[in-house]
């Protein structure tokens, strides 16, 4: 039987990885799919193309599908985020400019305290203007941390925060060019920056919140209640090439693999980097680890859960003055745990008893219970130390 080709859209990042490997490493075929992946510029682009039927599924920012069903972003078709596809993967970098003012206040680079950076990053900005950030998308989690994060240490949107859009891809260039002071961007391109010589890394996303959704999949809902057969197929074949990834023996392969034209089009040797958390975050070769750094499997990572949703809705709704509980309520529709379940079941995919849990609990690693008594939740905590309770009408 001919395989069905679906057509899938991504942005040249690492967290594009199991799209990819769910192509190469022969996982979709396993379920008579073929995917014809489709490089877009820009996440606006990619939304677009999803939305206006250009494509069937996409990699795509945890936020937007939760926009989408609050009404933020004029996206005109109700999307679904029908799976995580990782958690974490992001890096905070400053120009060499505020790397240099950072070191003036005594900061010392240790990538691993969100609070003391964040201090530091507030005591040397320019106090004649905001600090200029850049994030790939305003409904992005990058976006949703760094407001939670400047925010908790006195730092408020948008009075002393002025947030510029800016594709990935382009990061590098807008912090070479003194357009904006810092970023939040998925890997490699906070290493490009490095290796550039245009900035320097402050921290990783996870030290904001340690098992944040980053990348989810995401469909019409539309499509995905017309084609439950073929979107089943899919969520198989990624969950796969997820566990795949999570192996580390599999990284040197992957990373080759990434860094081919027709994907990310970079060294293998830099996208390793995100793979295995060995991070170069100066030019002058500074190197820290980070644990972790990246999720694509471990835990209960692929899992679309509600609450994560409610947290994503409940921020969107603080910045833009939607009503609270409405917004958690709309929010939460656009992560389908439901869809997840029905296409898992009968593999060997363990699944949680509950679709919602507290957020920021979990300090170190939890059993938990699930259909096949295999699961564990990883820790969770954010910087703050405050707890996210799921929505309770």
């Amino acid at each position: 039987m001919k395989a069905a080709t679906l057509s899938v859209g991504f942005i040249a990042l690492t967290d594009a990885a199991p799209l990819i490997a769910a192509q190469e490493m022969g996982f979709a075929a396993e379920e008579g799919i073929e995917l014809d992946l489709i490089r877009a510029p820009s996440w606006s682009s990619l939304r677009d193309m999803l939305v206006f039927g250009r494509i069937e599924a996409a990699h795509m920012l945890s936020p937007v599908p939760v926009a989408s069903a609050m009404g933020l972003g004029g996206t005109g078709a109700p999307i679904s985020a029908v799976a995580v596809l990782s958690v974490n993967g992001t890096v905070i970098g400053v120009s060499n400019e505020m790397a240099a003012r950072l070191a003036g206040v005594g900061h010392d680079f240790a990538f691993n305290d969100a609070r003391a950076a964040g201090a530091a990053l507030i005591a040397a900005k320019d106090p004649a203007r905001p600090l200029r950030i850049g994030v790939p998308f305003p409904f992005s989690m990058h976006a949703e941390l760094l407001y939670y994060w400047l925010s908790a240490l006195g730092l408020p949107a948008p009075q002393s925060v002025s947030i510029h859009t800016v594709p990935p891809p382009l990061m590098a260039q807008a912090i070479a060019a003194g357009e904006i002071d810092a970023f939040c961007v998925g890997e490699p391109w906070g290493s490009i920056t490095v290796e550039n010589g245009a900035g320097a890394l402050l921290l990783p996303g996870k030290a904001i919140w340690q098992f944040a959704p980053e990348k989810v999949l995401a469909v019409r809902t539309d499509w995905a209640e017309n084609e439950d057969a073929l979107l089943g197929r899919l969520i198989r074949a990624l969950w796969r090439a997820g566990r795949w990834l999570a192996q580390p023996a599999s990284r040197s392969l992957a990373a080759e693999i990434l860094s081919a034209p027709d994907y990310l089009n970079l060294p293998a040797e830099v996208l390793d980097r995100a793979l295995t958390g060995r991070l170069t975050i100066s030019s002058r070769g500074e190197m820290r680890d980070v644990p972790g750094f990246i999720g694509f499997h471990r835990g209960t990572a692929n899992f679309p859960w509600r609450s994560q949703a409610e947290w994503i809705a409940l921020q969107l709704a603080a910045r833009t003055g939607l009503d609270r509980d409405r917004a958690i309520r709309a929010g939460r529709t656009a992560f389908r745990s439901d869809l997840y379940r029905t296409a898992l079941a009968g593999t060997e995919a363990d699944m949680p008893g509950a679709s919602l849990k507290v957020e920021g609990g979990v300090q170190t690693e939890t059993s938990i219970a699930s259909e096949a008594g295999r699961l564990s939740l990883l820790p969770d905590q954010f910087f703050d130390g405050r707890i996210f309770e799921p929505y309770t009408p």
